[in-house]
């Protein structure tokens, strides 16, 4: 399987927004579930969201309401769309195909000030 690509993340203060992309190649990518994660210093990482190939959607209650997952088959990529970025928020966030063994990106870093 090939290592995902995570981009767009950044500094932006509390209220604002950012986009992040995921992009990988291969057909592993485009027909199975894709997860957004998140690890903020010295906490496990998590969950926040997850997309299926279908476009079913599922979200964190932390993130519900202001995140949104999507996905472009065509382009082989995934999308997180995270407005009212809070504090809190501030993670290395990584996507993954939710598969057993499957690899880990390098991360985006998104930080948000208060």
């Amino acid at each position: 399987q090939v290592q995902p690509v995570e981009s767009g993340g950044g500094l932006v203060q509390a209220g604002g927004s950012l986009r992040l992309s995921c992009a990988a190649s291969g057909s592993t990518f485009s027909k199975n579930t894709i997860g957004w994660y998140r690890q903020a210093p010295g906490k496990q990482r998590e969950l926040v969201a997850s997309i299926t190939r279908g476009r079913t959607t599922n979200y964190a209650d932390s993130v519900k309401g202001r995140f949104t997952i999507s996905r472009d088959n065509a382009k082989n990529t995934v999308y997180l769309q995270m407005n009212n970025l809070k504090p809190e928020d501030t993670a290395v966030y990584y996507c993954r195909v939710l598969l057993s063994g499957a690899p880990w990106g390098q991360g985006t870093q998104v930080t948000v000030s208060s």
